[in-house]
């Protein structure tokens, strides 16, 4: 498996669901953010048979400061995992996966989800907890949104993204979903 560095989120500002109203926010893709459910699920509903899920990329790599507070764990690494949900070929949704090596150690199985979809998978483990949402604007030199823009014909100045942190039987991980420009749209 490849080692990379570690993707500094340090100055992203996560704000609390309260905040996102006070945003200005595409009407079309407040609902996808802010929504009940799976969002695996959601997407694949309005997508029918015209719906994906790609494993992008997969590595071990160090974790930034902004990832262990967001992890609330002192790991130095962990195993960072790139899905694209896509709808007849056009990307809605950039998810990356941060899970550092305490629990990976508890859970091996996180390494070999492949294409699989991990909010589906942990939907039906007992002993986890999920945390709010957190919803920040990235803007596009962002290393997360950078990766989730690479192959975008069109480059919007930034993307919505929101995270939020799993405990699997007490040992955490994260999870960031990038909302691309034409989410939702046919």
């Amino acid at each position: 498996m490849k080692i990379k560095p570690a993707i500094p989120l340090q100055s992203t500002q996560w704000l609390p669901a309260e905040r996102l109203g006070q945003m200005s926010v595409d009407p079309a893709l407040r609902p996808w953010l802010i929504g009940k459910g799976l969002l695996s699920t959601r997407i694949r509903e309005a997508c029918g048979d015209r719906y994906a899920l790609r494993l992008v990329d997969q590595w071990s790599g160090l974790l930034s400061s902004s990832h262990k507070l967001g992890l609330r764990a002192q790991d130095n690494a962990g195993l960072f995992r790139d899905v694209e949900m896509v709808r007849a070929g056009q990307v809605w949704v950039f998810a990356q996966t941060v899970t550092p090596d305490s629990t990976l150690c508890k859970h091996p199985w996180l390494a070999e989800l492949g294409d699989t979809a991990l909010d589906e998978t942990l939907s039906v483990l007992s002993g986890m907890e999920r945390s709010s949402y957190e919803y920040a604007w990235l803007p596009d030199g962002d290393p997360l949104a950078a990766r989730a823009l690479r192959a975008a014909e069109v480059r919007p100045a930034g993307l919505w993204v929101r995270r939020l942190r799993v405990t699997l039987r007490c040992a955490p991980l994260l999870m960031h979903e990038a909302f691309l420009p034409g989410m939702g749209r046919a």
